[in-house]
């Protein structure tokens, strides 16, 4: 089963309030984390984003699609990073979202990823 694990943050905030050494750990321990899925061959995908403040969102508006600067209205927090793991069930896919959480101790979403629906 695949899911996807979501991060939400704000990048600009945390690069703000960590130390310098906190960053640097935090890599040395996503890169660990990628390294032990590679190997595991859960690993599908994954990938850190820009930070939020350079997001557009497009919303149908009055009949045409409206671009606008952000990820959403009034949020400060944004997706800032995704793994797609592809794991036997849904008990693992929490276990290695757990597993980040207690390092970076920012909240993670697990979703699961969906198949296409059959052709008809």
């Amino acid at each position: 089963m695949k899911y996807m694990l979501m991060t939400f943050g704000e990048a600009a905030g945390m690069m703000a309030a960590k130390s310098p050494e906190w960053i640097n750990e935090m890599i040395d321990f996503m890169r660990k984390v990628d390294q032990d899925l590679r190997e595991s061959g859960e690993l599908v995908d994954d990938n850190g984003l820009a930070d939020g403040s350079t997001a557009k969102t497009v919303r149908w508006r009055d009949g045409v699609p409206v671009p606008t600067d952000g990820p959403f209205a009034e949020s400060k927090e944004s997706l800032v990073g995704y793994w797609i793991v592809d794991v036997e069930n849904e008990a693992r896919a929490l276990e290695i979202a757990s597993r980040i959480v207690a390092f970076v101790q920012a909240p993670i979403e697990v979703r699961q990823v969906m198949d296409a629906p059959p052709e008809m």
